[in-house]
């Protein structure tokens, strides 16, 4: 996606343990090839606001630094968690790399990651609506170099605000998950007459089961 350059007079929003755009750079580039020596899988998250720049515009920019702080606190707490690192690499556009976290455990994470940012804006956010949307790539699955995982987390990021925004995807050559390694042939059968049945996609229709599942088990 193209890149919004976060302004100059963003004084009010925090960004304590969020590297700039430059510093997550270099970082990726080093820890890529941390892992690679290790031999260890890797992936990146591209995390962006739905909604900011209308909330911006129709409510003011205080509204926005609620936003932009409310994601920022999130994102620190879950990179400190996993050891992984954080960058704000746009405007309202952010980016988590996370080593020795395969792709179907990243897009996990990543929904509920999701769950997490869209809870906290609801919380900060004290008119209008702001959520967030996802992209998930992964090395060796997806990319060969660090340039390469970037762009394939930006093309997986547009896949998920093609879906309306709100959502988790990955890069659109892949279809969610490895379902083969998951499912039974019969379920996938069923999957498929399903999603031609809705006219929905595979994709948002396993998002829709995962959704049901960890609200069912919040509620345990």
């Amino acid at each position: 996606m193209r890149r919004k350059v976060a302004a100059k007079t963003d004084s009010k929003v925090k960004a304590d343990g969020c590297l700039g755009a430059a510093e997550f750079g270099s970082a990726l580039a080093q820890k890529w090839e941390q892992a690679r020596e290790k031999g260890d899988p890797v992936s990146l998250m591209l995390l962006d606001l739905d909604g900011l720049h209308a909330l911006n515009t129709t409510y003011g920019h205080d509204e926005g630094d609620r936003a932009i702080n409310a994601t920022v606190a999130t994102l620190v707490k879950s990179t400190k968690t996993g050891g992984w690192t954080l960058g704000r690499i746009g405007g309202d556009e952010f980016a988590l790399f996370a080593p020795a976290v395969a792709t179907e455990a990243a897009f996990l994470r990543a929904e509920a990651l999701r769950r997490e940012v869209d809870g906290a804006l609801a919380k900060a956010i004290q008119r209008g609506k702001v959520t967030s949307s996802i992209g998930v790539a992964s090395s060796p699955r997806d990319a060969k170099s660090p340039d390469d995982l970037m762009r394939k987390a930006d093309l997986a990021l547009y896949a998920a605000k093609d879906q309306g925004g709100g959502t988790v995807a990955l890069t659109p050559s892949d279809d969610m998950i490895l379902k083969s390694s998951y499912y039974s042939s019969a379920q996938l059968g069923r999957l498929r007459s399903l999603a031609e049945r809705t006219k929905k996609k595979e994709a948002v229709l396993l998002r829709e089961a995962l959704d049901d599942l960890l609200r069912k088990h919040d509620r345990s």
